[in-house]
């Protein structure tokens, strides 16, 4: 039957309202059926987070509406409206996202986090995510807008967090084995077992997938392991403890020009490139219930891992074929990065009352130092297999660290049983620094370069409860993006880093209506408005390069969701089973404000100001429909995105690299079916691409190789999972 809140397992979490409510499960307000992927949303007040008046989604992943195995990003956010995803390869190991016009390059836009702590490379010099986890190992996505600023600081996209499987509660141990087979080679095999011993819960998981890949010189193989538990100490504090594990080697195809990818899309003309990301990420947790108004939480984690790529980065139009006098290949470049981060955040929600003014406050303390260690350009060898060796001193040789420390709070005022006011406000104390070793400046040595800055961001929300299963949201909250470590390193001895660089800033807005009709239609509909100040570009002056605050873009749109039984509406019972539709849109208009190149000033064709922001699409739109009856299930999701532009200009015909110009819209149908054998056991089979579309999502200028890079043709896999 549908409902209109669904308890999910997980652990010591709270409950929205004016007082935190003493119960071992974690509440998610949603609308579905044992067979839809259902519509969710935070409530008002999730574990030691206010939520009221923020726009956010909560995407419970379904294995039978999305492939899992390999992360197939447009299908797993196909119900957040406006989200974008660049899709160059089809080994799901990266997870390249982004929303409202910002660039999905490895989701750097976002705030993304596993469990509530960090995962991305850096999170102020470099925060780029290398790391996404396995689905199949997630229980959900949570997903809040602009507005998460405050609570989570960097990005303007707002935060992504992956929540991880937890132990079954009901039982001592449960098994999950999930075999996955599929065109050009993939196979994926993930297990897990999981469950609950008196007052200790666990969950352990494995998954390897390997592929040929689709594309010529595409194939890979990734592993990942985890494993968590939770000891219920006392009936007020549970602690936990988090590993997780990645390791990959994934062969770059390399891009491609518009006419090959025309003639045939499935070419590589890189057969020696190379990429490898090893990452560990760790964390210890503490909840505590100080008493039914009031709790506490503290979670301490730290990364280690790696960036590795070897290849032959040369523009496309230039083959890989150059032969030296002794009659090999020409050697390679090695770029590697190490990066080793901690950092913890201590969280409390405290419920008040004051009159007639019922609340929470949720306040913080955020510690947080990262290192990176960068060498890149690296004279590499001259074979064609993955060989990090060096047969010369890497070119640029630096040590990079952030230091952070950050204090937030917000609070919920309740103005009777209908309307909340929420403000909220977070300092941010940042310290940077860059030293080493850079060949092509004078001397090699860089100068050591300190910079300390403090950011203050504030911001005001509301909601309005329309009626018991709607309400009116509207939120304006400040962002900023750091200063990234790329753009604080001069690259050539006439390059000039503007001692004055400062962080981008701007601001989100969003009003929206979001809710439920009876028990079969969910729906969230509103505007926003996104301004990005300060954007970084580079000048040409006294003959040398500029680094410096040179832009200022502005995105304005409105996003719409909307999901029914439409059968449900008949059939209230259920008898002829539920055919759930949905929609998904957004349209958008993203464009840059000011742009002060002079270089550019009063040309009628170069000039920036007015053109569209790189890769921001005018459209994002998905469709999809789900019949399920008894055992079985199917389900159809289109996926229509408009054309963009690879550069601020707004070439419209390509460059003989492929790096710029215009990239075509596209449209794309995915198909799949499941069968459940007996309880437990499900047999899904997908179509992915199912009308073999051409497409490309973007236009690379380095890694993972110079050129259009396509998105996969027509695909097929075949699933078998098991529960026991």
């Amino acid at each position: 039957m549908l409902a209109s809140a669904l308890w999910v397992s997980g652990g010591l979490r709270g409950q929205e309202g004016d007082s935190v409510k003493v119960v071992g499960l974690r509440s998610v307000e949603v609308v579905g059926d044992r067979h839809g992927h259902a519509a969710a949303r935070l409530p008002e007040v999730h574990e030691t987070l206010i939520m009221a008046g923020k726009k956010n989604e909560v995407l419970r992943l379904r294995a039978r509406e999305a492939d899992l195995s390999t992360n197939l990003a447009r299908q797993v956010f196909a119900k957040a409206p406006g989200i974008t995803v660049w899709e160059s390869e089809g080994s799901g190991i990266q997870t390249s996202i982004a929303a409202r016009g910002l660039s999905p390059n490895r989701s750097w836009e976002f705030n993304v986090r596993q469990n509530g702590y960090d995962i991305c490379a850096e999170a102020f010099g470099y925060p780029e995510a290398y790391y996404s986890p396995p689905l199949e190992a997630v229980e959900r996505i949570e997903v809040i807008r602009g507005a998460a600023s405050l609570q989570f600081g960097p990005q303007f996209g707002g935060l992504v967090n992956y929540r991880m499987k937890r132990g079954a509660p009901d039982r001592l141990a449960a098994v999950e084995l999930r075999q996955t087979t599929g065109s050009y080679g993939l196979s994926n095999t993930y297990a897990s077992v999981d469950g609950t011993w008196r007052r200790l819960s666990y969950h352990v998981f494995h998954q390897r997938r390997s592929a040929d890949g689709w594309r010529s010189n595409s194939r890979y193989t990734t592993s990942a392991s985890g494993a968590s538990v939770a000891w219920a100490a006392s009936g007020r504090l549970e602690l936990g403890l988090e590993y997780t594990r990645m390791d990959y080697v994934s062969q770059q195809p390399g891009g491609l020009t518009d006419h090959d990818l025309q003639v045939d899309p499935r070419s590589s003309q890189r057969a020696r490139n190379w990429f490898s990301a090893p990452w560990n990420v760790a964390a210890i947790t503490a909840d505590l219930r100080l008493n039914p108004r009031s709790r506490a939480s503290l979670k301490v984690f730290g990364t280690l891992a790696e960036r590795n790529s070897v290849g032959f980065l040369r523009p496309i139009q230039e083959p890989d074929t150059f032969i030296t006098a002794l009659g090999s290949f020409a050697p390679r470049q090695v770029d590697r990065d190490a990066y080793a981060n901690t950092g913890a955040e201590l969280r409390i929600l405290q419920g008040f009352s004051a009159g007639r003014v019922k609340g929470n406050l949720s306040a913080g303390l955020r510690l947080y130092r990262g290192r990176t260690d960068r060498r890149q350009q690296g004279r590499g060898t001259a074979g064609s297999d993955f060989d990090l060796a060096l047969t010369d001193a890497f070119a640029r040789d630096l040590a990079l660290t952030t230091e952070n420390a950050a204090v937030f709070a917000e609070s919920q005022f309740k103005l009777g049983e209908r309307l909340s006011i929420v403000p909220g406000a977070r300092i941010e104390l940042i310290r940077s620094a860059v030293q080493g070793r850079v060949a092509a400046l004078p001397r090699g040595e860089l100068p050591r370069d300190a910079r300390e800055r403090r950011v203050v961001l504030y911001g005001v929300g509301a909601e309005y409860r329309v009626t018991a299963t709607a309400s009116l949201y509207a939120n304006y909250s400040t962002a900023y993006r750091p200063v990234l470590f790329s753009e604080l390193t001069p690259a050539a001895t006439t390059d000039i880093v503007d001692p004055a660089l400062r962080d981008a800033s701007g601001a989100n807005a969003d009003l929206g209506y979001r809710g439920n009709i009876g028990r079969f239609i969910a729906f969230d509909a509103g505007v926003y408005r996104l301004v990005y100040r300060d954007r970084i570009g580079t000048v040409q002056r006294d003959g040398g390069v500029f680094r410096t605050n040179i832009g200022d873009s502005e995105s304005r749109g409105a996003e719409a969701y909307a999901e029914a039984d439409a059968l449900g509406l008949l059939a209230p019972h259920g008898r002829w089973g539920a055919l759930r539709v949905f929609a998904s849109v957004a349209v958008m208009s993203t464009r840059y404000t000011r742009w002060s190149n002079p270089a550019l000033a009063g040309d009628p064709v170069r000039g920036i100001e007015g053109k569209r922001v790189e890769y921001a699409p005018e459209r994002v739109e998905r469709y999809g429909l789900t019949y399920a009856r008894k055992r079985v299930s199917v389900t159809a999701l289109v996926n229509r995105v408009g054309d963009v532009y690879a550069d601020a200009a707004n070439s419209e015909a390509p460059n003989g690299a492929a790096t710029v110009g215009r990239i075509d819209a596209y449209q794309l149908l995915d198909l799949s079916g499941s069968w459940f054998l007996r309880e437990g056991v499900e047999v899904i089979i997908g179509v992915r691409n199912a009308g073999d579309a051409v497409y490309a999502t973007r236009r690379a200028g380095g890694y993972p190789g110079p050129g259009l890079l396509p998105g996969e043709g027509r695909t097929f896999y075949l699933t078998l999972s098991a529960r026991l």
